[in-house]
């Protein structure tokens, strides 16, 4: 396969995968998972490589990190799928006469983000394989190229282990317009979205089914309880991975007022740089345009970014804190930056905290992560019901938490955000969120049927069954 092609004869490529996908339902589970071993695999001899383009490509991250996330994408992915039933009879209930059967959802449209496309590449290849779908992948623009290259990589290892050629194609990035039809394509059975806001949305609105997941805008909260050093040098750790491309990294930084200082003291000790206020004007001036973070300092380094703002910092900085107290509704520090810059806001008391990142969230991000540290558990369950989101980070870092890199949540690269965020689940998506499931339920004898819905007529049918 010669990677991404031309947006012209996607109807024939999409009726392709529809056949491959039909052919490739048949196979055993121990088949299907011997071929997501091979594809992880080469997937992890290429990480360093695959990474370091994506830097070279997209100018975003960092390559390092982005090996990691590589190599997380593909084992632990591949670790939680490994040896479960991706089609087929899934549980019999001998007492409730209930058997549910997974099926197939058929043809599924991956759009791919420019923040973590290889990552995203490979953890959905092997979550959509696992249920015997087919996959079509949507390169982003500024991520075509490595995007091309891992697609041909993993149809290669696809073709040689005996799967069909279609089940795994790339299409050409097509803009907006096109865009629409593509998700009107009658071939295409749900639609995988991962990338911005925008285009969940438009995915979406195309009348498809959709799995979506987009920006967020997590708050972090150090409670006056809470071990400062371990927490400071976790959110340091966290913000700067991969310059902080991570939709679920810490993007508000909530200090309880009686540990400020010290919070500050453990953030410079931690390789953060706390910024006075001439310098936080400086950097607002720099960052933001027409109210919004700028596009072009996505993904950027803290010290890059400093110079542009014609900050002096330490060469080896990793993080920019900026304290502000302007109002979190309309400030342009309320919103969603994907790079190694946090502000720093002082709460009072608890429910200042709890109703500080309530209006955090609704400007972006609403329900998809929010994190905590503190050692008292009634407070990680106060703060759990009372802020909006999908998952909750406690006392550790939340870019790695809530892909489930060191923690029992599912690893994934598409993270729901229930009701509150505009899904239908709250789920780090995998395999069983592209799975259809039948539930054969078998009637009941007449005496265990209540006797409120008990009829003559309903009697003497279950007498015959």
């Amino acid at each position: 396969m010669s990677g991404q092609e031309p947006p012209i004869g996607i109807s024939s490529r999409l009726a392709r995968a529809s056949d491959a996908q039909r052919s490739f339902a048949g196979w055993a589970e121990p088949e299907v998972d011997e071929l997501l071993e091979q594809l992880t695999k080469g997937i992890v001899d290429r990480a360093k490589d695959l990474a370091e383009r994506t830097v070279a490509e997209t100018g975003m991250g960092r390559a390092a990190d982005k090996e990691l996330k590589n190599r997380f994408a593909a084992q632990d992915v591949l670790r939680s799928v490994r040896g479960q039933i991706g089609c087929g009879v899934l549980s019999h209930d001998d007492y409730q006469g209930v058997t549910e059967i997974a099926r197939p959802v058929g043809v599924v449209l991956g759009l791919m983000p420019v923040t973590n496309p290889v990552a995203t590449l490979a953890f959905t290849t092997l979550i959509a394989l696992k249920s015997r779908d087919a996959l079509v992948v949507r390169a982003h623009p500024l991520a075509r190229r490595v995007t091309a290259d891992t697609v041909a990589l993993l149809h290669e290892i696809l073709v040689g282990c005996g799967a069909p050629a279609g089940l795994l194609q790339a299409i050409a990035p097509v803009d907006r317009a096109q865009l629409g039809q593509l998700f009107s394509e009658p071939a295409v059975d749900l639609i995988l979205a991962t990338g911005s806001t925008g285009l969940v949305k438009a995915a979406a609105a195309s009348g498809k089914p959709t799995i979506g997941a987009g920006g967020g805008n997590a708050p972090v909260w150090i409670c006056a309880d809470a071990d400062i050093r371990a927490a400071t040098g976790s959110i340091v750790l966290s913000k700067s991975f991969d310059h902080g491309v991570i939709c679920g990294s810490e993007q508000h930084l909530l200090v309880d007022a009686v540990i400020a200082g010290a919070a500050v003291t453990e953030l410079r000790r931690a390789g953060a740089t706390v910024l006075s206020r001439t310098e936080t004007a400086k950097l607002a001036a720099t960052f933001f345009q027409d109210g919004r973070p700028r596009r072009d300092l996505v993904g950027h380094s803290a010290a890059d970014i400093a110079a542009r703002a014609g900050i002096d910092v330490d060469a080896d900085v990793r993080l920019l804190v900026a304290p502000v107290e302007d109002s979190a509704e309309v400030s342009p520090w309320g919103l969603e930056r994907l790079a190694p810059v946090v502000e720093l806001r002082v709460v009072s008391n608890d429910d200042g905290a709890f109703e500080l990142c309530r209006a955090l969230l609704r400007r972006g991000g609403a329900g998809h992560t929010a994190a905590i540290h503190t050692t008292s558990d009634a407070r990680v369950l106060a703060f759990a019901q009372r802020v909006p989101v999908s998952r909750v980070i406690v006392n550790g870092p939340s870019s790695h938490g809530c892909i489930g890199m060191g923690n029992g949540l599912t690893p994934s690269l598409t993270l729901a955000c229930g009701p509150s965020g505009g899904a239908t689940t709250t789920d780090n998506i995998t395999y069983r969120n592209l799975m259809q499931v039948t539930r054969v339920a078998r009637s009941w004898s007449t005496s265990r049927i209540p006797g409120h819905i008990r009829s003559v007529d309903h009697a003497a049918a279950s007498a015959a069954v």
